[in-house]
């Protein structure tokens, strides 16, 4: 933890973690503005289906898998948002079934403004989380900015065949989530100082939790497609899956995992605006059981930042793959499944 203690990051940004993303209608739109180019023939995963992160084969038995992900302050402990900041880069790579190899510090950084400690700090607690993944920090770029921000550019490996994606869904899958959500309206309540010690340790914790147990747990087992959770919250993650696969999901909004006092807190104002994009982006593709009041769409919503993985099993497997993970400490639910009704859309009961 820092000696930083009256430091708050978290004011020195309007947005934090991955609420400060830019919401899926606009960058959609920005996105649909890139020229066509015809793909490269050892591309096997690029921009068409909103994936994790990029992977291009190098050879029959190895491919490379690439992402970057940088944010604002999500907490005020400075070690504590390094921790964050990388095991959220570092999930684009587990969600594709790859191993992390090198990373990247990206920094923007009020260098003249704040204590150079509180960089350090970040970095400290940044390098912790690449070493507890088996990766090497090779390198990084530095700006000074107004605002700070923090992630790393990373390089992993998989197998071509082995490759997960979020376009494989099958019908009939079960679906597996592996950490709990309403962390973007926690970190909201950080911001405003509505939560003690206790909850913010049970957050950051969250956060910090690499999901490279539950990577390395599924790989065991059949899956047929995977993403993690993140800024377009459960339910914009979910559509993508569901749109990529061209086929229906099923949530039951019984049996997702939520942090505690998240409905309290959100029903008190704690809620991201990312959060409320993220609804609107999604409510058009999204079928609502009408018991559900509207706190409880925002929730499924939530913009949360280093979620843990959505898991697509086949049904043979979903109770061992279940079980192995909860033995393994993660903290696994099944939340809903896979049809081959309403392609492209999700049904929440």
């Amino acid at each position: 933890m820092s000696t930083n203690n009256n430091l708050k990051l978290t004011a020195l940004s309007t947005k934090g973690g991955c609420g400060c993303k830019i919401g899926p209608m606009d960058l959609a739109q920005v996105l649909q503005r890139l020229p066509k180019t015809e793909p490269h023939p050892n591309l096997l995963v690029g921009l068409d289906t909103s994936d994790d992160a990029g992977v291009f084969k190098i050879s029959d038995d190895l491919a490379l898998v690439q992402t970057l992900d940088f944010f604002t302050p999500i907490v005020n402990d400075p070690y504590s948002f390094g921790q964050v900041a990388a095991a959220n880069a570092l999930s684009d790579i587990y969600a594709m079934g790859g191993k992390p190899l090198t990373v990247m510090n990206i920094v923007a950084f009020p260098i003249h403004k704040l204590d150079k400690q509180v960089l350090a700090e970040i970095l400290q607690g940044a390098a912790e989380k690449v070493r507890e993944a088996g990766a090497t920090l090779v390198g990084g770029h530095s700006i000074d900015d107004n605002e700070p921000k923090f992630g790393l550019a990373v390089t992993g490996l998989v197998h071509p065949d082995h490759v997960k994606t979020n376009a494989n869904a099958q019908a009939g899958d079960q679906l597996i989530l592996t950490k709990p959500i309403g962390v973007g309206i926690l970190t909201t309540a950080i911001k405003n100082d509505r939560l003690n010690e206790e909850e913010i340790e049970r957050v950051t914790k969250v956060m910090t939790t690499l999901n490279k147990v539950a990577a390395e747990t599924m790989a065991k087992y059949t899956v047929h497609a995977c993403t993690d959770v993140t800024g377009f919250g459960l339910l914009g993650h979910a559509l993508e899956m569901a749109k990529g696969s061209q086929v229906g999901i099923t949530i039951e909004q019984s049996n997702v995992p939520i942090l505690p006092r998240v409905r309290e807190l959100a029903e008190s104002g704690c809620m991201p605006g990312g959060t409320k994009n993220n609804f609107v982006h999604v409510e058009s593709s999204v079928q609502f059981a009408d018991d559900l009041d509207m706190i409880e769409r925002y929730i499924l919503c939530d913009a949360v930042t280093s979620g843990g993985l959505l898991i697509s099993v086949a049904n043979q497997d979903a109770e061992k793959l279940l079980e192995a993970l909860v033995h393994a400490g993660v903290e696994a639910k099944r939340i809903g499944y896979v049809t081959d009704e309403n392609p492209g859309r999700i049904t929440v009961l």
